[in-house]
């Protein structure tokens, strides 16, 4: 029986279905376990905060960093301390004066707009009831429809203001919910501000200890692997935070002053709207383009259409010239699965997940076409000369920004050492297998 369970294919054959048994109760389950891993997250959701304040943040100090105190006097461990405290001071400064900036600039417009749109809506909606009927009017029954559904208009307020007056008890308690998470939001914000803080101010310290447990638990060639890979997220996750916030920021200056030369309301608070929004890959400056359509809208249609073709312009010259060129390539990402990820991290987990899922895919995508490449030129097959494609060669494929470029010789080497500790693993366990038998 013993000899039964020793034997390779049936240790594999258990293993295979204790994970289909696992994936089939996983599957049945999903609820339940989609609701640890919800409560997981709420746990934990202050750190996670905290990780991604602090690598925000290391962006612009580690720069500061570099050019503060150059002069080798200062190159001592006491002033490293120095100049980390400095750069770290100037970059929360700097990142609160910046935000501060902006809700001094928007929040009196936001106020003003606000109260001018509860003043413009009744005329406005009945300047576009009035619209529509003269537009429908020459066809038809939709004229007469539009003629009916316009009389109607003050009824169907009527019943929306006896609506609101009955579930004002609903609208209380959804109150009360949005206040009390607003508070929880506040205060993970907070809790995960002050770990960010702790987090840069020891953050070769904690890579020191990760280094230790990672090579502590795991052979060299796993360990070199998995901070390869680190390094290209690193890298990946770096480049497109910094590349998409200036190109937002580009986009959102261009606005503001086209939006001025042309004398088109809210530009200031449209601009603001459209920077925010521009932060989410392909789907943000259209919102910011609604947004803006329907408060010029309340104003002047004119103006709303003119705003519209203008937008329409811009986002042509961000899209061929200024994306190009400030983020480029610099995720690595096709257009076509950029799409994708924004569509599946925006169904999973909102904004967030448009945010994270960007950087996240252009990792697993490179990791990839790097295997892919490398299993074909295992089996040598050269896809690029037999059907006269562009796809990159073994030899210009790279992981991270430190890593050497991997060509044929090298590749061959380590096939050779592969082979050679795979030969010498098989001896030694024949070696022991004798031993035991002559014990025997």
């Amino acid at each position: 029986m013993k000899q039964y369970f020793k034997d390779p294919q049936v240790k594999k054959n258990i293993l295979t279905g204790s994970v289909l048994i696992i994936i089939l109760i996983c599957c049945l389950q999903i609820s339940s376990i989609f609701g640890i891993i919800k409560k997981i997250f709420s746990i934990f959701s202050p750190f996670i905060v905290g990780c991604a304040i602090a690598f925000i943040l290391n962006v612009p100090m580690r720069a500061l960093e570099k050019h503060l105190f150059k002069k080798a006097k200062y190159q001592t461990e006491k002033w490293a301390k120095r100049r980390r405290i400095i750069a770290l001071l100037v970059t929360i400064v700097a990142t609160l004066l910046v935000i501060t900036l902006v809700l001094y600039a928007v929040i009196p417009q936001l106020s003003h707009t606000v109260s001018l749109l509860v003043k413009q809506i009744p005329t406005g909606l009945d300047n576009a009831s009035k619209t529509i009927t003269n537009i429908f009017s020459k066809v038809g029954p939709l004229g007469d429809f539009a003629s009916s559904f316009t009389e109607d208009w003050n009824t169907y307020i009527t019943k929306a203001i006896d609506y609101v007056e009955n579930s004002s008890g609903d609208i209380l308690n959804g109150g009360v919910k949005a206040v009390s998470g607003l508070l929880s939001g506040i205060t993970n914000f907070i809790i995960g501000f002050i770990f960010a803080i702790y987090v840069l101010m020891q953050k070769e310290v904690l890579f020191q200890q990760f280094l230790k447990v990672l090579y502590a638990f795991s052979d060299r060639r796993k360990a070199d692997r998995t901070l390869d890979i680190l390094s290209l997220s690193h890298k990946t996750f770096a480049s497109f935070v910094s590349g998409q916030c200036l190109e937002a920021l580009i986009l959102g200056t261009l606005f503001l002053i086209s939006m001025s030369i042309m004398q088109l309301p809210y530009a200031l608070l449209i601009s603001m709207f459209i920077t925010v929004c521009a932060l989410i890959p392909i789907v943000g400056s259209f919102m910011g383009c609604a947004f803006g359509v329907l408060l010029i809208l309340m104003d002047s249609p004119t103006k709303a259409l003119l705003f519209l073709i203008w937008f329409l312009i811009l986002q042509q010259i961000e899209g061929n010239l200024i994306y190009p060129h400030v983020v480029g390539g610099s995720v690595g990402l096709p257009g076509i699965w950029v799409l994708v990820s924004v569509t599946i991290g925006g169904a999973l987990f909102g904004v967030v997940g448009m945010l994270i899922f960007i950087p996240l895919v252009s990792v697993i995508y490179s990791l990839f076409r790097y295997e892919v490449n490398k299993r074909l030129f295992d089996k040598k097959i050269d896809i690029q000369a037999e059907y006269d494609s562009t796809t990159p060669e073994i030899s210009n494929i790279t992981f991270g920004e430190d890593m050497p470029v991997i060509n044929a010789n090298e590749l061959a080497k380590v096939r050779e050492v592969e082979v050679s500790q795979n030969t010498s693993e098989k001896d030694n366990k024949n070696k022991a297998a004798k031993v035991t038998k002559n014990k025997n």
